[in-house]
């Protein structure tokens, strides 16, 4: 970096004659602001990356993969709106739980299978039907994506609160600048006598 360009960066720590209380608030408030988003983004984006992960992956733990049959056709997919295909449709299949019952439901399954087909559907540990859990990266991809959003949010959040506080450093300046000026400007004009 150039001394010219640290010059123009560091002016309001340097000692100046012309510098205002309110230059040493705003050199303040951005050093808290950059500290805020790098210590406080990082963090944010840690802890919810890991408080969304836990659970998604304890789900999958407890839910289990359980042979099944279906007990009717399963309808062919439609079409979707952008022109691919959907892949799963509900369809009514029957398993057995883990304490020996049998029980029927309607799981989604590979559209176009034929009644009496084998499939899989997922249970939890009391044999009741429950959605298929993410996979292990499909969890990590949500985690680390919702940790993101949260670190972006903070670092957003502080520089509007940096953006406000500038704002009214802006307009207390304003208002000293105007009062100085309303001093001043009597003798130095026609107005002043």
């Amino acid at each position: 970096m150039s001394a010219k360009a640290r010059g123009r960066l560091l002016w309001r720590w340097r000692r100046n004659p012309l510098k205002r209380r309110s230059d040493v608030v705003e050199a303040w408030v951005a050093l808290v602001a950059g500290l805020v988003m790098a210590v406080g983004g990082t963090t944010a984006g840690m802890v919810t990356s890991a408080a969304v992960e836990r659970p998604l992956l304890a789900e999958r733990a407890q839910h289990h993969p359980v042979p099944a049959r279906l007990l009717e056709n399963a309808p062919a997919v439609a079409q979707a709106a952008d022109g691919g295909k959907f892949g799963r449709v509900p369809a009514t299949v029957r398993w057995r739980a883990p304490d020996g019952s049998v029980h029927t439901g309607v799981a989604r399954v590979r559209e176009g299978r034929p009644a009496g087909s084998r499939t899989v559907v997922w249970t939890d540990a009391r044999g009741r039907l429950v959605s298929e859990p993410l996979t292990q990266r499909e969890a990590e991809t949500r985690a680390a994506l919702t940790g993101a959003t949260a670190a972006t949010g903070v670092c957003l959040v502080t520089l509007a609160g940096r953006r406000t506080v500038r704002w009214r450093l802006d307009r207390h300046r304003a208002a000293e600048w105007e009062r100085a000026w309303a001093e001043v400007e009597p003798r130095w004009s026609s107005r002043g006598g």
